[in-house]
């Protein structure tokens, strides 16, 4: 263009790539979708899904990775998980420190079904021992799908962002349909309520990104004993079938 400034020319010739060079990105990228990738892709999903299918009623657990055993975070959620169990719900977790080992401690305590969906590492098994039933992953986005598939409520005590991930993903597959409404609980009013309100304000009031029914997708709750009594009213209310 004649009356672009000369370091925009400078940076859209540094964006224009000569055809070898994408040639060169093509045949690297079509050797990381190999066939046997592929395959091996379709392999842990089927094996996923097989193994979660053995399990009825089940509660996902999602958190930081980072609370230690006295912290209050970790109290609460072997509380719930340990109360859920006792309701017969398989508590599923990524198998790995944090919220999540209170989860699987909860029931394991319980004496009920302490599962761990966690990722295999180049020298290690990430996985807590409270777990009594696990699978592993090889890729982190099939974990994932297994950890939002199975379940009849998921339960979100603060964290990181692979918990915020998680929320937000569940949250838009109820918003566009995916997947039928389903219990998503919120613990913790101090660290979650800022974020809800965030949304209220900006996402919905100011720029209306989204629909005022969609913040009622998610429940805000303050503690293990509202969770648990809120999931009871919640579950029993799911329309049945696929």
């Amino acid at each position: 263009m004649k009356n672009m400034p000369d370091n925009h020319k400078k940076k859209e010739a540094e964006i224009c790539l000569p055809v070898s060079r994408i040639e060169g990105l093509l045949k690297i990228h079509a050797d990381e979708v190999s066939p046997w990738r592929i395959f091996k892709i379709m392999a842990e999903f089927v094996a996923g899904f097989e193994f979660l299918q053995k399990y009825d009623k089940a509660a996902t657990f999602f958190g930081t990775a980072r609370c230690s055993f006295e912290h209050e975070i970790y109290q609460e959620a072997t509380k719930l998980a340990y109360k859920l169990a006792k309701d017969d719900f398989a508590i599923i977790t990524g198998g790995g420190p944090g919220v999540m080992e209170a989860a699987n401690k909860g029931a394991s305590d319980a004496g009920g079904k302490s599962v761990g969906l966690n990722i295999r590492l180049p020298h290690e098994q990430r996985i807590n021992k409270y777990v009594k039933d696990s699978e592993a992953f090889y890729y982190f986005f099939t974990r994932k799908v297994m950890l939002s598939f199975a379940s009849e409520v998921y339960i979100f005590f603060p964290g990181g962002f692979g918990t915020l991930d998680e929320f937000a993903e569940l949250v838009t597959l109820v918003q566009t349909e995916k997947i039928q409404p389903i219990p998503i609980i919120l613990v913790g009013t101090t660290f979650w309520e800022p974020l809800l309100a965030w949304i209220r304000e900006y996402m919905w009031q100011r720029h209306q990104a989204i629909e005022e029914k969609d913040m009622k997708i998610y429940h805000l709750v303050n503690s293990a004993d509202e969770a648990y009594e809120l999931i009871k009213k919640l579950v029993k209310k799911q329309p049945s079938g696929d």
